[in-house]
């Protein structure tokens, strides 16, 4: 099967805007983002998808694939399918352009269950959430996930819900083994085209997470868990984060 990796990447977020060119130890997000991407062992190709010149300018500079798709999708699965229709591609990778501590073996790791089993159309990663302050986080997507490892559900809100230790969570937090989504998305591309042509749903629109449409659409996700973590950038302070890692420190 041939996979490929596509990036979205768009200007105009209202956080951050111009976070995609933010510079990270000399070069742009997206470039370390592209160069992490592409040495996952599974993806063949790696391609930007962007809606801006800048963007596709920044990317031609350091020899990267860029496709410019329309400006106005509503979501990045949307930009997503667009970039994707006229790729020849068994899966497609969706790699968060805001992600630029992306681990490539968290990428092969995604890929790996598409790749054995054929009746699975869509994947992501979780990981183990560390702290009570992250479990409580509305900012940190949660997923829980039935015995076979596929998303019963995913939610801003803590999930699973520890009633009988709720009041003590401090002292009881390790008995919780809750999990953290990681926005590491990939799909069989048949698939991805027509779901971003389905309706947005209910639960989508509640919580702001696209992946409860595919849910609600009875589509089973399958979520591979994960040592491995990321830190996605959607402010300046979260960029201020990434480069003390980067640079070594603790802080």
């Amino acid at each position: 099967m041939s996979v490929t990796a596509i990036i979205p990447a768009r200007y105009a977020s209202t956080r951050f805007p111009g976070k995609p060119l933010a510079d990270i130890q000399g070069k742009p997000m997206i470039q370390m983002v592209y160069e992490r991407a592409s040495r996952s062992e599974l993806v063949d190709r790696v391609i930007v998808a962007t809606d801006d010149e800048r963007i596709r300018l920044a990317v031609k500079d350091f020899g990267g694939e860029v496709v410019m798709t329309k400006a106005d999708h509503p979501t990045g699965t949307d930009r997503l399918a667009e970039a994707a229709r006229d790729i020849e591609a068994d899966l497609i990778v969706n790699v968060q352009g805001d992600e630029p501590l992306v681990d490539p073996r968290m990428i092969d790791a995604a890929v790996e269950p598409l790749l054995d089993d054929p009746c699975i159309r869509m994947g992501t990663v979780m990981c183990a959430i560390e702290t009570v302050e992250e479990y409580l986080s509305s900012n940190v997507v949660k997923v829980v996930t039935d015995l076979d490892g596929f998303a019963l559900y995913f939610s801003r809100a803590p999930i699973p819900y520890p009633r009988d230790f709720a009041e003590d969570l401090t002292t009881h937090f390790r008995r919780i083994s809750a999990f953290k989504h990681i926005g590491l998305y990939v799909y069989r591309k048949d698939f991805l085209l027509s779901y971003s042509d389905l309706p947005p749903t209910n639960l989508e629109n509640l919580e702001k997470l696209e992946q409860l449409r595919a849910l609600e659409h009875g589509v089973k996700i399958r979520v591979v868990r994960t040592e491995l973590t990321s830190l996605g950038v959607d402010t300046p302070e979260d960029l201020i984060r990434v480069k003390a890692i980067l640079s070594g420190s603790k802080s």
